[in-house]
C-alpha cells in the first residue's frame, strides 16, 4: 500500500516537471497547424537556435498538439466567460486542480501568453492575458527572455507620496493601456478605492454594526490577551487602504492580495507604500505557516465564490494564522437562507472563538433589499487540541 502511494507521488512529480518544461518553452511552439507561426527564436547576436533545443521543441510541439484532445468534454471550448448573472468584476473561474492542471483547458490563451519575441520587451497585454489565466486556475511560469514593460521615465523621489493618503496619486507611475477608457487616477470611480481623500476616513469609525473600526479591533485584540497585531494579510484589499491605515496606527506590516481587473489596483497600492500580491482568491497564500496575527477577507470574498474554493481559502487562512490570531470576515454577502444553511456552518467548522458576529441586510444605492445579507465576523484561532 505504502509503495503504491509512493509510486503515485513520484509519477505526479514527474508529470509536474514535464509540464513545467513545456510551459517555459511554450512561446517557441505552435498549438495547432493553422496557428500563426511563432516568431523566430534568435539570440541578441543573431545566432540560430542550437540543434539540441530544436530537437526538444519538436518533442514539445508533439505534446502540445495533444492538449486539446486531453481536455474534458465538459471543459469550456473558448476563452470567453460563460453566460452568468455574476457581476463581471467578481467573476472567478475557480478551477481547483493539482499542479496547474487547469492550464491544459485553455491552450489558446496559454499560447497568447507565451508567444512573444525573445530578448525584447514583453507584450503590453501582460495583465490582460495573465489575469484570465490566473482566474481560471492556471498559474503559468513567468515569461522568460523578455523584459517587463515599464514607464518611460523613472519617478523622482519627490513625486512619490510620503503619506499613504495623499491628495492625489501620480499618473506617470502607471503604464496605462493604450485602449484604456481611463488614463489617470482622477478618471477612476472613487468608490473603487482610487480617491485617497475618500479612503482616508475608512476603518476609523462605524456607520453600522457591520463595521469594525480599527481602534475597536485593536481594543478587542488587547482584551483577548494576545500579542500586538504586527503581521497581517488583507485578502482582496483593493488599493491597500487597510494596510496603509494599520501601518500608521501600529506600524504593522500588511500584505495585500489584489487583482487589477481593468484598473491599476496593484500600482495604486504600491504607490501608497503597500506591498501588493498579485494573486487570485483560489491561490495558496505565499506565507509561512502559523506566523500572522490577522487575516482579513474583504468585499471580493462573497457568495460568488464556489463553496469548495471558499473552504480552501478559510483553511489556508487558518494555516497562516498563529495561535490566538484573528480571522476578520468583513462584509461577506450572500442570500439570507444560505447564511444559516451553508456559510455559517462552513465558518463554524474552523472551531474559532466568536469575538464579533453581526448580520445586516444588503441593499442597493436606492435602499432596495433583494434578499441578501452582510456578515461581519471577528474570530480568534484557539489553541491546538492536545494529541
Amino acid at each position: 500500500m505504502g509503495m503504491g502511494i509512493g509510486m503515485g507521488l513520484n509519477l505526479l512529480l514527474l508529470v509536474a516537471m514535464v509540464a513545467t518544461n513545456i510551459l517555459s518553452l511554450y512561446h517557441l511552439s505552435s498549438i495547432r497547424n493553422n496557428s500563426p507561426p511563432p516568431p523566430q527564436t534568435l539570440d541578441p547576436a543573431g545566432a540560430d537556435v542550437p540543434d539540441n533545443l530544436l530537437q526538444q521543441l519538436h518533442t514539445i510541439r508533439a505534446t502540445i498538439a495533444h492538449l486539446p484532445r486531453l481536455r474534458s468534454p465538459s471543459s469550456p471550448s473558448s476563452i470567453s466567460p460563460p453566460a452568468t448573472a455574476t457581476p463581471p468584476e467578481l467573476l472567478l473561474y475557480s478551477h481547483i486542480g493539482p499542479i496547474a492542471s487547469a492550464c491544459s483547458d485553455y491552450p489558446a490563451l496559454l499560447h497568447r501568453y507565451m508567444n512573444y519575441p525573445p530578448f525584447a520587451p514583453c507584450p503590453r497585454d501582460l495583465h490582460s492575458v495573465a489575469e484570465p489565466l490566473l482566474l481560471r486556475g492556471c498559474h503559468p511560469l513567468p515569461r522568460r527572455r523578455c523584459f517587463s514593460p515599464t514607464t518611460p521615465k523613472p519617478l523622482s523621489p519627490s513625486s512619490l507620496p510620503s503619506d499613504p493618503f495623499p491628495l492625489s496619486l501620480p499618473d506617470a507611475a502607471v503604464l496605462w493601456p493604450p485602449a484604456a477608457p481611463c488614463r489617470s487616477f482622477s478618471c477612476l470611480p472613487a468608490s473603487l478605492g482610487f480617491d485617497p481623500k475618500t479612503e482616508a476616513s475608512r476603518f476609523l469609525s462605524a456607520k453600522s454594526v457591520l463595521d469594525l473600526p480599527l481602534p475597536q479591533l485593536l481594543s478587542l485584540a488587547r482584551s483577548a490577551g494576545t500579542a500586538p497585531i504586527r503581521l497581517v494579510l488583507d485578502v482582496g484589499g483593493g488599493t491597500g487602504t487597510l494596510a496603509a491605515r494599520l501601518r500608521l496606527l501600529t506600524n504593522a506590516t500588511v500584505l495585500t492580495t489584489t487583482m487589477n481587473l481593468g484598473a491599476p489596483y496593484s500600482e495604486a497600492a504600491a504607490l501608497r507604500g503597500v506591498v501588493p500580491l498579485h494573486a487570485p482568491l483560489q491561490q495558496r497564500f505565499p506565507v509561512q505557516d502559523g506566523v500572522l496575527d490577522l487575516v482579513r477577507t474583504g468585499h471580493a470574498v462573497n457568495r460568488w465564490i464556489p463553496a469548495p474554493a471558499l473552504e480552501f481559502l478559510l483553511y489556508d487562512a487558518d494555516r497562516v494564522l498563529r495561535t490566538g490570531g484573528f480571522l476578520w470576515v468583513d462584509h461577506f454577502f450572500c442570500k439570507g437562507p444560505d447564511l444559516d444553511a451553508v456559510y455559517a456552518p462552513l465558518i463554524g467548522r474552523l472551531g474559532y472563538k466568536i469575538i464579533k458576529w453581526a448580520v445586516g441586510n444588503k441593499t442597493d444605492a436606492g435602499g432596495r433589499h433583494y434578499g441578501e445579507v452582510y456578515l461581519t465576523a471577528l474570530l480568534q484561532k484557539p489553541r491546538p487540541a492536545k494529541a
